[in-house]
């Protein structure tokens, strides 16, 4: 029920105008009256009409005066401005103040009522409008985590998908341009809800704490972040911000979970390869670190007490895929892939063999299982040896010969049961499938 107020000096006017707005639209208004200027913003603030029916010539402060007033304070309320005068200048004053209706006395009922039609029209629309664009920001919301951890998996072993990751961090509103990846490992937990809890606080703090950033999820007890340094700050001040950082998260995960963290912090590069090239080197600084936690630098490596700053960075660019983490964390990550996928494309031909016979399209099957049509197909294939059309025909030539084998059907009903609307077309299909037409099909069998 939709709340009208309606502000008029005279009574016999407000009872009017409800009793017509009754009898036309029954149950739809909740009526609220106000007699003058004062009275119309006190009720319109206690009750925060939908639509306010206002006289421009009222004792005291007047209607247009009422409005100035009232449209800062409820901006989603659709005013009405009604007069016995066609004074000009009240319609211009009136526009500049956003209000588009504008009623004459005496008012006939069909221009009240389309008004009033028309305004419940406008807010019903925006309503819809604004469900939509909620709907739309919660799916975002969902999508977010993943978009960023295929970016980070991108940065961390190379190309995972058809997509780029420049596409990717536009989207994400994450440059490629100068940043550092850092690696934390945490050690001494097993329960799933524990690490479930672990990451929600790692990604969250990083998320609040820290700059622009984007996070992987939780991989053998590894979690890459990469962070990206604003234009404005300096090398300097990003190392200190760097480490204030991964000083606070080695103290949560101790403080929190009672767990150490191994953090790496890898140095400072531009570009995907540059961020690539600064996550093997958190891989090989958080190494480093494993058994007392804390935190490594790897710049810091390069000064150190040996005096020999190539050693620590040939090891780190060429023997770190040697690494125990490395390894293991490219395989966990093909083997969730392959299970995804399998998981994925399993739900997808469950998907197709229950509507097979419907008018189903390949992007319709791509839509239900999240994925880009393009990449769908493609993957379809590699796992099933033939494409989404072939399958989907197979499909229903299979059922069309198991149907004129039980022989209740004609063959016209056989078509239209197996998804083809045209049986001429169904015909050529099946000639091209079995070698011969149906009707040839059904006199052998």
């Amino acid at each position: 029920m939709y709340r009208l107020l309606i502000a008029d000096d005279e009574a016999l006017e407000r009872e009017g105008l409800e009793l017509t707005v009754e009898r036309a639209m029954p149950g739809v208004f909740r009526f609220i009256h106000a007699g003058n200027g004062r009275m119309a913003i006190e009720c319109a603030e206690e009750h925060r009409p939908h639509i306010a029916i206002m006289d421009i010539n009222m004792p005291g402060i007047d209607g247009l005066e009422a409005l100035r007033e009232l449209k800062e304070r409820l901006p989603d309320t659709r005013f009405v401005l009604v007069t016995a005068y066609d004074y000009f200048a009240y319609a211009q004053e009136a526009l500049s103040l956003g209000v588009k209706e504008y009623i004459l006395k005496p008012a006939k009922r069909e221009l009240i009522i389309g008004t009033l039609k028309r305004l419940i029209e406008e807010i019903e629309c925006e309503k819809r409008t604004r469900t939509e664009e909620l709907e739309l920001r919660h799916k975002i919301s969902q999508l977010m985590p993943l978009a960023e951890n295929e970016l980070a998996l991108m940065l961390m072993v190379d190309q995972t998908v058809d997509s780029s990751a420049s596409q990717l961090s536009e989207w994400l509103d994450f440059p490629l341009d100068q940043g550092s990846a850092i690696i934390t490992a945490f050690d001494g937990y097993t329960d799933e809800q524990d690490k479930k809890k672990i990451y929600d606080h790692f990604r969250s703090y990083v998320k609040t704490h820290g700059p622009n950033s984007i996070v992987s999820s939780l991989i053998d007890h590894h979690v890459a972040a990469f962070l990206q340094k604003p234009s404005t700050t300096s090398q300097d001040d990003w190392r200190q911000l760097i480490k204030h950082l991964v000083q606070q998260l080695s103290e949560l995960a101790h403080q929190q979970f009672g767990i150490k963290a191994a953090i790496g912090i890898g140095s400072l590069h531009s570009g995907e390869e540059g961020l690539r090239k600064s996550y093997f080197e958190a891989v090989f600084a958080s190494t480093l670190r494993k058994r007392d936690g804390g935190y490594c630098y790897f710049d810091e490596l390069k000064s150190s007490e040996t005096g020999n700053a190539s050693v620590p960075a040939v090891k780190a660019e060429k023997g770190m895929l040697q690494q125990t983490y490395v390894i293991s964390a490219l395989q966990r990550i093909r083997e969730q892939r392959e299970v995804q996928t399998h998981t994925m494309l399993g739900r997808a031909k469950m998907y197709i063999e229950e509507r097979f016979n419907d008018d189903l399209s390949l992007e319709e099957v791509a839509d239900f299982v999240h994925l880009n049509p393009h990449y769908f197909s493609k993957i379809f294939k590699q796992e099933y040896g033939e494409t989404f059309i072939d399958f989907v025909t197979r499909l229903r030539i299979d059922k069309a010969i198991a149907l004129i084998k039980e022989g209740n059907l004609a063959l016209k009903e056989i078509s239209f049961e197996v998804g083809y609307k045209d049986p001429n077309y169904f015909s050529r299909v099946f000639k091209k499938i079995t070698g011969v037409p149906p009707t040839e099909f059904k006199g052998q069998k």
